[in-house]
């Protein structure tokens, strides 16, 4: 497995692009005012229609579903995330099944970061595994960040996380987090995981032992 970190910078989402030898697994899909440049990334890998069997959501916030819609029909692909955050890409609030929160967050990014509405092809849950598609890893369920929040470990430690944990300034549990008992138990449950490497959905890829908990 071949891997590109495709970082589109602004408040985008990173996109991973995983190349197999059945074709090309995306990992989230940024923002949608960064759709040209995830394109050209995209292109310049190799990744075609035809080829891109698969894109997986680790959550349903705007920053990484902004492309979905859009690239399932040009690529002919498939969507998939975990059933509890259907809901916020269905009806295209990303507050949908999160607490009540800051009101005015809320209505600003209802109103200026709007997602765009689109329903899922099919839900994975914990286990689910992803061989079929010429991946050996399999889905890690990590709410938290959100509540159908999940992560890819591949068979050689490599954990795609969403947005658990980011890399902005240093590797670190993300500072958005809807519910801070299941993030907790989520980090406890990744720190008994076999993984090397993580890629966050914000920063650069770090080795897990960068993580102090």
């Amino acid at each position: 497995m071949d891997i590109k970190t495709i970082i589109l910078g602004g408040v985008s989402a990173n996109c991973y692009l995983l190349k197999t030898e059945k074709g090309f697994i995306l990992v989230d899909t940024g923002r949608a005012n960064r759709r040209a440049k995830l394109e050209k990334e995209l292109e310049s890998a190799g990744c075609r229609p035809g080829n891109l069997n698969l894109i997986i959501l680790t959550h349903g916030d705007f920053d990484h579903t902004g492309n979905c819609a859009y690239l399932r029909d040009k690529y002919n692909t498939k969507i998939v995330m975990h059933y509890d955050d259907f809901g916020m890409v269905e009806t295209g609030d990303m507050f949908w099944n999160r607490k009540a929160g800051n009101r005015i967050i809320r209505r600003i990014v209802n109103v200026f970061f709007k997602i765009t509405k689109f329903k899922p092809d099919f839900p994975v849950n914990e286990g689910y595994d992803l061989k079929e598609y010429g991946l050996d890893a399999k889905i890690v369920s990590l709410p938290g960040h959100s509540k159908g929040s999940i992560g890819i470990l591949t068979a050689d430690g490599e954990l795609f996380c969403g947005d658990l944990f980011m890399n902005n300034s240093k590797p670190s549990i993300s500072s958005i987090i809807d519910n801070q008992e299941e993030a907790d138990a989520s980090v406890q449950k990744i720190m008994r995981l076999n993984i090397r490497i993580v890629y966050p959905g914000h920063g650069q890829p770090f080795p897990i032992s960068s993580i102090k908990i």
